[in-house]
């Protein structure tokens, strides 16, 4: 192991760079930009590269022309922040088609830009800490290659400017009451994370304070903060308030309780004249705009579904579920987190959904009590992808059509080489960029049965 001085050459899927070393050797690291000249620390040799990590960007890129205002060493997950977005597209799509290289796919695959560059996103994860040991507490993101400090930075142009007032609001708030960060290895502290949700449907904002379970954290003092919170000057409105309790040393909230503190216990959303309700903790697409764009070209894959009976696999909070359910005869959504489940149920009743059910369960599991054959699935795993049992058993249900969406490239090109060896053949494959800045994507394959 060592420290090197090196240029980028290339990004590489789901967000990698590699470089070479002045020793020839190609390293392979996370984070950065083409271009970039970068101090890394160098590992072991695995498969084709050396494993490195990024400890500093020490030159900007050629291809960032752009200046937002923000170090880019501070930047945890917008590495494409100081690019054009023209320059971003074409960077993602060289990295997309080397992805789908190992499936022999010929032609090239469209990456369809978001709708919406800026102040796209609707939810943002702040973390409490120090940007320094022993210095003030912060409210902000995880620095570049840094587990501990924390940058005081709200998420740059993927947001809103509102999200920032309310994360610096409340980051002074907590310091004026002279409370600290949760320090895991020291048992200090009570402030864990800070979630502000986001409805572009109403212009409102959710927020929810994670701590873990102390004294510290009064009704009074919760009274406190949402009274303030509500005399902000924002473009938006703040409409509900949560507390929830971890007391899990993860550093992610795993909830123990969830009180409900002030407010609206949901924001509404719409997508496609759809309205959903969103609790703090069930999922829904970052980008509604771009999802919309997404779910729409899931449908047009699909072709005529009129009297067909469609599958939804990791359905969620049954958003693709009941986009499918306006055509088709039926509708089954499979998903393993419950409150998902519940609050796909009760969106499915707003919107006066009858043809459309949903089921709480592992889709591993779930598969062999489906009876009813589908004429089309859909599948929209985690990032980690789907297990290969379930690829196998998916297969066997003999749908003529399967579409495969998908929020990792990588996990999904194996997943497809497998549904080939299951006698299903690639009919279509295309981008999405859902995450401005970012170096992720999402991608829908159509793939048919032989």
């Amino acid at each position: 192991m060592g420290i090197e001085k090196v240029i980028i050459e290339k990004n590489t899927m789901p967000n990698y760079s590699i470089a070479k070393g002045e020793n020839g050797k190609l390293y392979r690291f996370k984070g950065g930009v083409e271009g970039q000249e970068v101090v890394i620390r160098t590992g072991k040799l695995k498969g084709d590269y050396y494993k490195a990590k990024l400890i500093e960007i020490t030159k900007k890129s050629p291809l960032e022309t752009l200046d937002n205002g923000v170090n880019p060493d501070e930047m945890s997950g917008n590495k494409f922040e100081n690019l054009e977005y023209e320059t971003e597209l074409e960077l993602k799509k060289k990295m997309v088609n080397k992805v789908y290289e190992e499936l022999h796919w010929e032609k090239e695959i469209p990456l369809n830009p978001s709708p919406v560059i800026n102040g796209y996103r609707n939810k943002m994860e702040y973390t409490f800490g120090d940007s320094y040991l022993g210095g003030p507490l912060v409210l902000g993101m995880h620095k570049l290659g840094k587990f501990y400090e924390i940058a005081d930075y709200d998420g740059g142009s993927i947001v809103n400017d509102d999200f920032n007032i309310i994360r610096e609001f409340t980051q002074t708030f907590f310091r004026d009451q002279g409370l600290k960060q949760y320090h895991k290895t020291k048992g200090e502290g009570s402030l864990k994370f800070f979630v502000i949700k986001y409805s572009f449907y109403e212009n409102a904002f959710m927020l929810n304070l994670v701590t873990k379970s102390s004294d510290e954290i009064t009704d009074n003092l919760l009274e406190k903060y949402i009274k303030e919170a509500l005399e902000l000057n924002l473009n938006g409105r703040i409409i509900s308030f949560f507390h929830t309790i971890s007391d899990s040393i993860a550093d992610a909230i795993v909830p123990d309780k969830i009180n409900h503190i002030w407010g609206e216990d949901h924001l509404t959303e719409e997508i496609n004249r759809l309205k959903f309700n969103i609790s703090p903790f069930s999922f829904f697409q970052p980008n509604p705009k771009g999802a919309e764009k997404l779910y729409n070209r899931a449908v047009e894959f699909a072709g005529n579904i009129s009297g067909k009976t469609v599958f939804d696999l990791y359905s969620g909070t049954g958003t693709i579920s009941q986009i499918f359910a306006k055509k088709a005869s039926h509708v089954i959504g499979v998903e393993i987190v419950e409150e998902a489940v519940q609050k796909a149920k009760e969106n499915a009743e707003i919107n006066n959904l009858t043809n459309v059910e949903f089921r709480a369960n592992d889709v591993l599991k779930e598969i062999d009590s489906l009876t009813q054959s589908p004429d089309i699935v859909v599948v929209d795993p985690p990032r980690a992808g789907i297990h290969q049992e379930a690829i196998s058993k998916i297969a066997k249900m003999g749908a003529n059509k399967i579409i495969y969406i998908s929020c990792n490239p990588v996990t999904q090109v194996e997943d497809l080489q497998l549904f080939r060896e299951y006698g299903y053949k690639i009919e279509k494959i295309e981008a999405f960029d859902q995450f401005p800045k970012t170096a992720h994507v999402e991608a829908i394959a159509l793939i048919q049965k032989m």
